[in-house]
C-alpha cells in the first residue's frame, strides 16, 4: 500500500513546470514534493516523440526510486509524447496537463492552442477538443528558460506567432507549461482572448484522486526538493526570478536515470 507521507513527484523539461507545482502547492500545502527539471536536455520541443517518450520513462524510474506516491507530468510535449503508457504501467497514479486543459476548452465556441512543435504535430489536444486554429511557438520556452518573459523581445515574437490567429478566437490554450510566464505578451497581442493553462486544473485533479485514493498527507510540512540534470546554480536563479524559493537542488547526471 502506499504510504500516504510519501512525496509527490513533479517533472518537467526546466523551469516551465513550476507553474504546476505552485498550484499543487497552493491546493495541498501539507504535501512534500519532488519536482524534477531536465534542464540539460530542455527544451523537450524540437526533439523526436520517441525521444521525449524515453526521457519521460527515464524521469518517472528516477522519481519512483526517490520513493513518490504520484507522479505529475508537468510537460504538454511529455504529456502528449508519454501518455497514457505511463499511467498505465507505472505502480503509482500519473497525471498529466493535457486532458484538463482540453475539458476547460470545451466552454468556448472558438479555440485555438498553441504549444512546441512536438505537441502540435501529436495531435493529443485534438483528441479531446475541437480546435479553429493551432500554433507551434518555438521560441517561447527558450525565452522564458533564458529570463526574457517579461523583455520587450517576447512582445515581439508573440507579434510574430500570433498575428495569423482567427479575429473572433475567444480561447487559447497554453499549450505548454512555460507559456503562462509570457501571459503579458500573449494578452497584449490578443486582448479579449482567455488564456487556458493546466495548472491549477491539473492540481484540483490531483487533489481530487489523491482524496479518493486516501493518499493526503496528513502532517508533511509542504516542502519541495529540486533535482536538475544542468546546473543547479543557474537553476536556483531562473527559478527564484520566478518567484520559486529553493531551499534545497541536486544535479543528477544523465547517467543516473
Amino acid at each position: 500500500m502506499k504510504d500516504p507521507k510519501a512525496p509527490i513527484g513533479v517533472f518537467d523539461s526546466g523551469v516551465g513546470g513550476l507553474t504546476v507545482l505552485k498550484a499543487l502547492r497552493r491546493l495541498l500545502p501539507r504535501e512534500e514534493f519532488l519536482y524534477f527539471g531536465d534542464t540539460a536536455r530542455v527544451p523537450y520541443g524540437g526533439k523526436p516523440l520517441a525521444m521525449v517518450r524515453r526521457f519521460a520513462w527515464e524521469i518517472a524510474g528516477f522519481l519512483l526510486r526517490q520513493g513518490v506516491k504520484a507522479i505529475v507530468v508537468a510537460c504538454n510535449t511529455a504529456s502528449s509524447a508519454a501518455l497514457p503508457d505511463l499511467a498505465e504501467d507505472l505502480s503509482v497514479p500519473v497525471f498529466g496537463v493535457v486532458e484538463p486543459a482540453a475539458r476547460a476548452a470545451r466552454g468556448f465556441r472558438k479555440v485555438g492552442l498553441i504549444g512546441t512543435q512536438a505537441t502540435v504535430e501529436s495531435g493529443a489536444y485534438p483528441r479531446y477538443v475541437d480546435l479553429a486554429w493551432a500554433k507551434a511557438c518555438p521560441l517561447f520556452v527558450p525565452l522564458v528558460e533564458e529570463g526574457l518573459w517579461d523583455d520587450p523581445v517576447a512582445l515581439l515574437v508573440a507579434r510574430h506567432y500570433l498575428e495569423d490567429a482567427p479575429k473572433d478566437l475567444e480561447a487559447l490554450i497554453l499549450g505548454c507549461t512555460h507559456y503562462p510566464f509570457l501571459k503579458g505578451a500573449i494578452g497584449a497581442v490578443l486582448p479579449g482572448v482567455a488564456l487556458l493553462d493546466s495548472a491549477e486544473l491539473t492540481a484540483r485533479e490531483v487533489a481530487r484522486a489523491l482524496e479518493a485514493e486516501g493518499l493526503l498527507n496528513p502532517e508533511g510540512q509542504g516542502r519541495t526538493l529540486h533535482f536538475v540534470t544542468g546546473d543547479p546554480e543557474a537553476y536556483r536563479a531562473l527559478a527564484e526570478r520566478l518567484g520559486e524559493k529553493v531551499e534545497a537542488v541536486r544535479r543528477v547526471s544523465l547517467e543516473e536515470l
